[in-house]
Parts: structure tokens; C-alpha cells; sequence
């Protein structure tokens, strides 16, 4: 069995296992609720895909679930119903 002659320090070692290393997952925001998923994947909150509603999320939910989801859809799209005000508007208040 072959033995080293000399030692390798330990920065030396470190070089050589600079590349060993786990990278984080690569996430997308999902473009109907804003969550982040992984790419070419069904987001599991809205349960859409490529624009088209692949799983009913509501479904799988319980009634207090459910309840609680739908209130959370309908603030976030009240949220994005409101429009910029224009300079008149502005200057009226």
C-alpha cells in the first residue's frame, strides 16, 4: 500500500475540496400567487402550472382550510386591483 512521504497541510486539502459542496435549489416565484417553486413544477399553493390550473388545491383542504385560503386569494387580488394614481388624482387630494 502506498503511504505519502510528506504530509499535505491543510490549506492544501481545503483547495482540493473547494468544490465539494451542496448548492442551494434554484426557485422560481410562482407567477399567480408569488410563492416560490422550483421550476417545471406544480406550484403545491395555487396548484397552477404554465398558466393552466393542473391540481385543485382547494379540494384536498379542509372546510377551516379552505375558508382561510380563500380569504388569503381574495386580499392578495384586491391587493393588485388597485391602480397607480394618475397626477390629476394626485393633485386633487
Amino acid at each position: 500500500m502506498a503511504v505519502p512521504k510528506q504530509r499535505h497541510t491543510k490549506s492544501r486539502r481545503d483547495r482540493r475540496r473547494m468544490h465539494i459542496f451542496l448548492k442551494a435549489p434554484v426557485s422560481i416565484k410562482c407567477p399567480k400567487c408569488g410563492k416560490p417553486v422550483l421550476p417545471h413544477t406544480v406550484c403545491q399553493f395555487c396548484g397552477y402550472f404554465k398558466g393552466r390550473e393542473v391540481i385543485d388545491v382547494m379540494k384536498k383542504l379542509t372546510k377551516k382550510e379552505r375558508k382561510k385560503k380563500e380569504k388569503e386569494i381574495a386580499a392578495k387580488e384586491g391587493e393588485k386591483k388597485e391602480k397607480p394614481l394618475s397626477m390629476e388624482e394626485l393633485s386633487k387630494k
